[in-house]
């Protein structure tokens, strides 16, 4: 003691410690935050390919959150951790180099008259390169001659093996075909790397022109299962009919098949044969017919599935590396002849040029007009160079291999980079040549309610499917762990990007169909939320799902139409509980308006 004073701090002396202990604690709490409360994880970091990461979420107030994370409402779903199974993505490959071309090359070609063997079939198409050749014969009075110093002999050969032949042998310069033809021809032609096929324009998309004509008993593609079809085999009808089966759920192997040399072959023994249910031809023929037969008629046609068949012509890869000229002049002059079209005096004297080379009526061929829409140069470079076209050559030349290898028809099939060469192209854009030229082939469409849409049956197609998380409209919904956090690098639908291009590639094909999307949801909430909220949530599904599509293909929206069904139609009627399958959106393709 001193002076009587006690020891220990004054009262002061006291507050201050106290404020100096708080003041330290809540230091410590700020600079070690993250350690002592650690937040949920983010969904910002899921590396899935590179469209799902640009895909904002169209998720409703709560989607996706465990109801732990969200009490300020009930959520329109109830939480189910559980994924879709497993199923590989689509992976893009990317373009490589074009094979080599060895050894000497082994076509017949004569310097001094620098004539191209150029053989076409029967088909409007290539009214264009008829009217730039001023004829069929080799002449100076045609574009090729004038402007690029080379003649062009068109040779009618009809028989798609028999062109191949004649190309393979060297007497042909170059090979007419349709894409499916290529897919096809390929790998027997590539296993010599001169005649390999280097595929350099699209000429047009069958617009009519090609179809299939029944018995009168039949009214839909879902009909022809377990009936005889007839048609030309490696060709065009090939594809058209069983890319259509598959389509529609039916295995190629529920069909009896009947094959002919050529496409009139086809037609002429379904006329004469009344066992035979259906055939598979080309104009004028499947108009013909049911003119002529009783209790006939069209079923459907490239009318429809507009974008399905693209014609194109190749080159031997060797006949390429020698006359790049050439194939620029073959290129340039074609479409020169589309520009010739444009006048209706020169485009009769090319209808009079193809009648005679046909040996047809000018009539007649004046009657397949409509059959063929011709690509012009910037329909080319979208068919050829944009990636993100759902009827691009890529995407056409691979829905062709998954069909013929499906039919048993392929073994090891050839990539599209291996014969797409558009490196003429592209220097033609970079010229500026054609750039007058824009897209003629561009569908326009009025809205349209879904219940005026749904009145018709669905075109040939299945209904296609995407699955979503409880309570999401986000497509690329991860996959969440029963505390509600995401798990890194899922998705809850591994499916879902494959999906969007199966639904692209279908929709492309069928351009002027109408595509009706609808939303569902599963009924594990019913009676416990407001029902506005559920059809909500059905309804921004389908339109994710919608805008996705515009998004990535730049499709018309008008094209689609878009509906909410809430928890009113279960996926399976049979089991109606089965909620993983309830929440989804359904994906179905109309006819076009009559």
């Amino acid at each position: 003691m001193s002076n009587g004073q006690p020891i220990g701090p004054t009262r002061f002396g006291k507050a201050v410690g106290i404020l100096f202990i708080i003041g330290c604690i809540v230091l410590a709490g700020y600079f070690f935050k993250d350690t002592l409360f650690p937040k949920a994880k983010s969904q910002k970091s899921v590396n899935l390919d590179d469209f799902a990461r640009q895909q904002k979420p169209q998720s409703p107030a709560g989607a996706g959150q465990h109801p732990a994370q969200n009490k300020k409402k009930k959520a329109a779903e109830a939480i189910d951790p559980t994924g879709i199974t497993t199923v590989s993505e689509y992976k893009y490959v990317p373009q490589e180099k074009l094979p080599p071309v060895k050894g000497v090359s082994n076509y017949k070609w004569d310097e001094k008259e620098k004539v191209v063997q150029f053989p076409i079939n029967v088909w409007i198409g290539w009214l264009p390169i008829v009217a730039a050749n001023n004829g069929f014969a080799p002449n100076e009075e045609s574009v090729f001659f004038k402007k690029y110093g080379f003649k062009v002999n068109l040779k009618l050969i009809d028989d798609p093996v028999a062109a191949r032949d004649a190309f393979a042998s060297g007497n042909s310069h170059v090979l007419w075909g349709t894409l499916d033809m290529m897919v096809l021809f390929a790998p027997e032609l590539m296993k010599d790397s001169r005649t390999a096929p280097r595929i350099y324009q699209q000429v047009d998309w069958s617009n009519g022109g090609d179809g299939i004509v029944v018995r009168s008993n039949i009214s839909s593609v879902r009909d022809l299962k377990r009936k005889t079809i007839v048609y030309a085999q490696n060709s065009p009808s090939q594809y058209f009919i069983n890319n259509l089966l598959l389509n529609a759920g039916i295995q190629p192997s529920e069909v009896t098949h009947k094959y002919t040399a050529t496409a009139f072959e086809a037609a002429a023994a379904f006329v004469s044969d009344p066992k035979i249910d259906a055939c598979v031809s080309w104009a004028p023929d499947i108009y013909k017919i049911p003119e002529n037969v009783k209790n006939t008629r069209i079923l459907t046609t490239t009318a429809e599935a507009n974008k399905l068949i693209a014609d194109v012509w190749a080159a031997r890869a060797d006949f390429g590396k020698d006359h790049p000229d050439i194939i620029e002049g073959l290129v340039a002059g074609i479409f020169e002849g589309v520009r010739l079209l444009k006048d209706d005096t020169l485009k009769s004297k090319a209808l009079q040029w193809m009648a005679e080379g046909y040996g047809m009526s000018v009539d007649d061929v004046k009657g397949m007009i409509e059959d063929a829409h011709t690509t012009n140069f910037a329909e080319n470079k979208d068919f050829f160079m944009n990636a993100n076209s759902p009827t691009n050559f890529e995407r056409t030349w691979k829905n062709i291999t998954f069909v013929y290898k499906e039919l048993g028809l392929l073994g090891t099939p050839v990539r599209f980079d291996e014969v797409m060469d558009f490196s003429v192209i592209k220097k033609l854009d970079e010229k500026g040549a054609f750039a007058d030229m824009k897209n003629e082939y561009i569908t326009s469409f009025s809205p349209i309610s879904y219940s005026k849409v749904s009145a018709e049956k669905p075109i040939i197609t299945q209904t296609i499917r995407i699955n979503f998380y409880p309570n999401s409209a986000n497509i690329f919904e991860p996959q969440h762990d029963e505390l509600g956090n995401i798990i890194q690098n899922t998705l809850y639908d591994p499916n879902a990007a494959a999906t969007l291009e199966k639904v692209a590639r279908l929709s492309g094909q069928y351009e002027r169909a109408v595509i009706a999307v609808v939303g569902h949801t599963d009924s594990s909430m019913k009676g416990s939320v407001p029902r506005s909220e559920v059809e909500k949530l059905s309804q921004d599904r389908a339109n994710a799902v919608k805008n996705a599509l515009i998004k990535q293909y730049s499709f018309h929206p008008n094209k689609f139409v878009v509906s909410g069904k809430a928890w009113d139609v279960p996926a399976d009627p049979s089991d109606p509980m089965n909620q993983t399958l309830n929440r989804r959106v359904e994906i179905s393709i109309f006819p076009p308006e009559k």
